[in-house]
């Protein structure tokens, strides 16, 4: 179970301690155990459950607690008695504390009822206190309770009732304890982490809070003033925040958002004379509105909200704040003037100038005049000024709504992002300055750039298109010539390993040669005289083709007038119609009887298509296109030739040149595999070749690639060519991978000494005849983690074996490395391979065959199939019989290695071989990674044993810490602590430090500087 985040204070015994505010980060909490903390000392009286059941409950009351992950796994580590004890001390606790006060549903009942009395005028004093009374006991169960209290609390949706009770409360309520009891209560539910994300995440519940500033009760402004302050320093919290002061602005019907806060700023008379706390609280809300969210990086948001406050008289309010003589009241305002100060230096060196009086207008306007001069926004920004003189200047009516609206478009466009996001939720809403912008400019400007734009990502992919095309061309001639030069290097070395026997041989060969000569003279001689006598070759057959039964009647056929679709039949050769049906049948009388123009009509080979054309004459015209294929067939052709996007002469000199320009991709060779002009194709093509004009695409590509000689042949060979290196590459890893693992189990010490170690285990752990064993089968390998141990069957004969090895034989467990082919071995399919390279054998005979055709025939003008090949081919050749040799090599390691280990060979394939191997080595693996854990395991216990020791010896101090909690000793919480920082002022302590610092040497670099000086501050 993940560990969570404490969340609330006073539950287990620990102590939260706020701490690191010397940062400019957001503080962290962070958590110590106190020194005091304490086991109950007792006897539990149940019987401890099993671990794992004893795991459960233990990780349901840690859950409880909500612990921080540390102390969650110091609690983890506390050894089962332990577990056991601290579980019965903490249920036997809340058994005793058990009542309906206890539940939150009692609480919630109490809120609706209290809620439903909306007035005070009615009650005695005594039911006033009480109910405040329950209030405040709802703030300590909150604080106090388990964690699946707050959880409960929050599931039965408490906080709700809370917020309804803030806003139904008259004013009697409002100004009562009672008040100040319910913000206490939110308070408490945010010193909880599940709380403080509820509170967080309800839509109100902020607005409903910043509500309550409208009360004249003073602990209820600071209190409330310290919960938004604090949730500023939260990230996502400081949005919130203005939004709820908005939202206050409506409730109290202000003319600013932060108005109030002024007032009670500046407020010195009756009860807010020496009220020092809600200035105090004031002046830190302040400080986190404008340097957190936004306000951390952003100049310009922070000058922005800082002249809201400006503009609503804070300055000469903060001058008369200190003559209160207070320390803390006085770091937040040494924080406030001195952030201000640094904000306008840097505001001051963007316009070159030491200081900037913000309060004189003419200052201000000689800077945006000196700004903007001589620039092309000069023009507009009179235009500004010029159209401020139009508008109405009257004190009555709306006049100052049309100066807000100028004043928040202006802050629209300095605070907005590249995004339009506004960090401020006050200004215009729905109003994007990045888009205004956009419309404004020239339309006409923006068609041509898009023109433009068009034109060169058009030129830009006809380029792109020329520049793969080179790329692929370059790609597939270096390839060549690297196949090329590899292939001459080993001919070379093969060439010369060979010479030195062909001089050993030259001689006899010779010698051998001449007897032969002699023998098949003599031999001919006698083969000619026999074959001459022979009776049969005076007996000359008929030539081929002349007529072997009675003549036949020639047909007389009628003709189409136009082309008709081919009826795709098989003839019967006119040699075997003697004795057959046909003798009798005669189709010239079918002739007679149907309807031929029907038929014609009916299946005219024509495909008639209505072309549009610009005037009303052509428009009438019609296009017959002539079509005597199959139609599925030119359809799926049609599609083909639209993907390659080559002319038919295009495509002719691929075919011719063996594609030198890398038009044809691999994959269209393969679909061009597949629409060869058939026989019956060729023939009706030929019919109407007179046509040719008139014919449709598939039929035109059909006829013209018919025309070339060979024409499947050199397809098929070109393919073959393209696919050759591929090929290759895939199986040279096949057969280097059973090379290199065979050489690997044959040479690897480690896995001798390996095997030796387990024949020793399995001769002295077997009797009879199972044992006494000189060798085993290395399937026998996959059989060792199938014995268990007698004393803990978590552990196998492997695990033993595992760390037999590391302490006995270190050396051993590095026959991993020795064997890294076996799992690239064990994936080889040895049918598969040879069948593959039977394929490349049977290709490359055919593309010699090819080749030795087309050189016995005269080449046509550019056909380039004679020397590609034949260049093709001796690398080609060389390569397979590299690869062949290296299989044959393979294979014979591949049995010394099968018969190494006692194998039979005839049975034994690598897949299986190697697999026994391999999966022996990731058991092995897995094994050696159990063997770790149990040992980190062991270590983790006697950590945990360390641990108890030391809680022992703190026992008495312990007691005293348990007894101190039972008496309502609370610590608070993390979020008491964020508070607490901010009332103080700590957490501005760094920002503080780093300015005074800043501030001191610019002071010690001049003397003369003109910048308002920083009184007042108490350095």
């Amino acid at each position: 179970m993940a560990p969570r985040k404490r969340g609330g204070g006073g539950r287990g015994g620990l102590s939260f301690i706020f701490c690191c505010f010397n940062s400019s980060d957001h503080p962290e909490i962070t958590y110590r155990l106190r020194e005091d903390f304490a086991l109950q000392a007792m006897e539990p009286a149940l019987p401890m459950p099993g671990y794992d059941e004893l795991d459960g409950m233990f990780s349901e009351l840690v859950d409880e607690l909500d612990l921080t992950e540390k102390h969650r796994e110091a609690m983890f580590a506390l050894p089962a008695e332990k577990k056991w004890q601290i579980y019965c001390s903490k249920k036997k606790e809340q058994e005793e504390n058990k009542s309906a006060t206890s539940w939150p549903e009692y609480y919630i009942d109490q809120l609706n009822s209290m809620a439903a009395r909306t007035t005070l005028l009615a009650l005695e004093k005594e039911d006033e206190e009480e109910r405040n009374k329950t209030i405040e006991s709802l703030k300590t169960a909150l604080r106090t309770q388990p964690m699946r209290f707050v959880t409960r609390f929050i599931d039965l949706d408490g906080l709700t009732c809370i917020l309804n009770f803030l806003k139904s409360m008259d004013y009697e309520t409002t100004e009562s304890q009672i008040h100040t009891s319910l913000i206490g209560c939110i308070k408490a539910l945010m010193n909880n982490s599940q709380g403080r994300a509820h509170v967080l995440s309800h839509s109100e519940s902020i607005n409903i809070i910043a509500q309550s500033l409208a009360t004249e009760n003073i602990k209820t402004k600071v209190a409330v003033l310290e919960i938004m302050g604090a949730v500023c320093l939260v990230p996502g919290g400081h949005k919130k925040i203005l939004q709820a002061m908005l939202h206050y602005q409506r409730f109290a019907c202000e003319r600013t958002r932060f108005q109030t806060l002024i007032n009670d700023l500046d407020r010195s008379t009756g009860r807010y004379r020496d009220e020092v706390n809600l200035k105090t609280a004031i002046m830190s809300f302040i400080n986190a509105v404008l340097s957190q969210g936004a306000g951390e990086t952003s100049v310009e948001f922070r000058i922005h909200l800082r002249y809201e406050f400006l503009m609503l008289g804070i300055q000469p309010v903060i001058d008369k704040l200190r003559s209160h003589e207070n320390s803390t009241l006085d770091r937040h305002l040494d924080y406030f003037e001195m952030l201000r100060n640094e904000d306008e230096l840097a505001l001051s060196k963007r316009f070159e100038s030491v200081h900037i009086d913000t309060k004189s207008a003419t200052q201000v306007f000689d800077l945006i005049r000196k700004k903007m001069n001589h620039t092309e926004a000069y023009p507009h920004f009179m235009s500004v000024l010029h159209h401020c003189l139009l508008m109405p200047h009257k004190r009555s009516g709306n006049t100052v709504q049309y100066w807000l609206l100028l004043d928040r478009i202006v802050q629209q466009m300095v605070l907005q992002n590249d995004k339009g996001h506004d960090p401020d939720v006050t200004p215009l809403e729905n109003f994007n300055v990045k888009n205004v912008v956009r419309m404004l400019v020239n339309e006409n400007e923006v068609k041509q750039w898009k023109e433009q734009a068009e034109k060169m990502r058009k030129e830009h992919h006809e380029l792109q298109q020329k520049f793969d095309k080179k790329e692929r061309e370059c790609d597939a001639k270096t390839q060549e010539k690297e196949d090329m030069m590899q292939t001459l290097n080993k001919m070379k070395e093969k060439l010369e390993k060979e010479s030195h026997e062909h001089k050993n041989v030259k001689q006899q060969v010779a010698e051998l040669t001449a007897r032969l000569h002699e023998l098949s003279t003599v031999r001919l001689v006698v083969a000619f005289t026999n074959l001459y006598n022979h009776p049969t070759v005076r007996s000359i057959p008929p030539p081929p083709g002349a007529p072997l039964g009675p003549s036949l009647k020639k047909k007389n056929i009628p003709q189409p007038s136009n082309a008709l679709k081919s009826f795709n039949w098989a003839k019967l050769a006119e040699n075997k119609l003697e004795g057959t049906v046909w003798m009798d049948v005669d189709d010239a009388k079918v002739f007679k009887i149907l309807d031929l123009d029907d038929i014609e009509k009916t299946f005219s080979a024509y495909q008639r298509q209505q072309k549009e054309a610009e005037d009303d004459t052509l428009s009438s015209k019609k296009v017959k296109e002539l079509s005597v294929i199959d139609g599925r067939r030119a359809q799926n052709c049609n599609i083909l030739l639209s993907r390659l996007k080559l002319s038919n002469e295009e495509m002719k000199r691929a075919i011719l040149t063996m594609d030198e320009q890398e038009d044809l991709p691999k994959d269209m060779l393969e679909q061009l595999l597949k629409f060869v002009p058939e026989k019956s194709d060729v023939d009706l093509l030929e019919e109407h070749k007179h046509e040719l004009d008139r014919m449709a695409k598939p039929d035109r590509f059909l006829y013209e690639m018919s025309r070339i000689n060979h024409y499947q042949q050199r397809l098929q060979s070109l393919y073959f060519k393209k696919k050759f290196a591929e090929r290759i590459a895939e199986m040279k890893p096949k057969v280097e991978a059973l090379t290199k693992a065979s050489k690997e189990i044959l040479h690897s010490r480690n896995l001798k000494q390996l095997l030796e170690v387990v024949l020793a285990f399995g001769n002295f752990m077997n009797k009879g005849q199972r044992g006494n064993a000189y060798g085993f089968k290395v399937s026998s390998l996959n059989k060792i983690a199938d014995t268990k141990s007698s004393i803990d069957k978590n552990i196998t004969l492997l695990h033993y074996l595992i760390t037999i090895l590391e302490k006995k034989y270190p050396k051993v467990l590095m026959f991993q490395e020795d064997l890294q082919n076996v799992s690239e071995a064990a994936k080889v399919n040895m049918t598969e391979l040879e069948k593959d390279i039977g394929n490349l054998r049977s290709g490359l005979k055919s593309v010699e065959s090819e080749l030795e055709y087309q050189k016995k025939r005269p080449q046509e003008l550019g056909d380039k199939f004679v020397s590609v090949v034949s260049q093709f081919i001796t690398v080609a050749s060389f390569s397979f019989s590299d690869v062949e040799d290296s299989l044959t090599e393979a294979k014979e390691l591949f049995l010394r290695a099968v018969k190494h280990f006692g194998e039979d060979a005839s049975k034994m394939q690598p897949d299986e071989f190697f697999g026994i191997f391999d999966q022996f080595l990731q058991s092995f693996s897995e094994a050696q990674q159990e063997n770790e854990n149990m040992r980190k395991r062991k270590e983790e216990e006697e950590r945990r044993a360390k641990m108890e020791a030391q809680l022992k010896e703190q026992r008495e101090k312990e007691r005293k810490a348990r007894k101190a909690k039972a008496n309502g000793e609370d610590d608070g919480g993390e979020f008491d602590d964020l508070v607490s920082a901010l009332r103080s002022g700590e957490v501005f302590d760094k920002d503080l430090s780093k300015m005074k610092r800043n501030r001191k040497r610019i002071n010690s670099q001049t003397t003369d500087s003109r910048e308002r000086p920083v009184t007042k501050l108490n350095f």
